[in-house]
Parts: C-alpha cells; sequence; structure tokens
C-alpha cells in the first residue's frame, strides 16, 4: 500500500468514526442551541447600544448598570464564537457561569470620558 492510499484510508476511517461519535453529535447540539442564542445576544447588543446611546444623549453620561452588562455580554458572546468556531472546548452560559467583567474593564469604566 503506497504513502497516499495509507493516508485516503486513515482519512475515511476518521471521518467514519465522527459519523457514529455520540460525543460529535452531541457538540453540534450545542453548537445549534449556541447559534441560536447567538443571533439573541446580537439582538441584546443592539438593543443596549440603543439605550445606552439613548442615555448619553439625554444624560450626558453611560448608564453604569448598562455599560457592565455590555461587558458581560461581549465577554459571553466571545467564549460563545469560540466554542461555534472549535477554538474552545469549553462551553459557555448557561453550561458555565455567567462571564463577569474584569477588574481592568470595571477601572477603566470608572475613568471619565471624554468626547
Amino acid at each position: 500500500m503506497t504513502q497516499i492510499d495509507h493516508s485516503t484510508t486513515q482519512r475515511a476511517d476518521a471521518q467514519r468514526s465522527s459519523f457514529t461519535n455520540g460525543t460529535t453529535w452531541m457538540r453540534g447540539l450545542y453548537m445549534v442551541v449556541l447559534a441560536l442564542g447567538f443571533g439573541v445576544g446580537q439582538t441584546l447588543l443592539s438593543l443596549t447600544a440603543i439605550a445606552q446611546f439613548l442615555f448619553l444623549l439625554f444624560s450626558g453620561a453611560p448608564n453604569a448598570q448598562l455599560t457592565r452588562f455590555g461587558e458581560t455580554l461581549a465577554f459571553w458572546l466571545g467564549d460563545t464564537a469560540k466554542f461555534l468556531t472549535c477554538a474552545s472546548e469549553e462551553k459557555p452560559f448557561p453550561w458555565a457561569a455567567w462571564p463577569t467583567a474584569s477588574r481592568a474593564l470595571v477601572a477603566e469604566r470608572d475613568k471619565p470620558t471624554e468626547f
């Protein structure tokens, strides 16, 4: 058997085993659920951005609660994107705790902003 035939056989065997592997199908189910959640997250991000702009427009300052929510939502969207693209094996919320804003981001948020 030649080297090319051997590698083709190995790839075919690996593909067959991934089709029958329950772990692969479970990951696919998680990916579908998280892809739907990612769409909801994008909508929430848009609504948060609009609300934050309105706060900024009428009060002259961003809303601290919306800022914190936006930070954690951004972390969740990033973690979800990593899982969906197989860059991470760790499942994000709801299979893990909701992300928290890091101290560096909280300190950065508390600084006065100039526009």
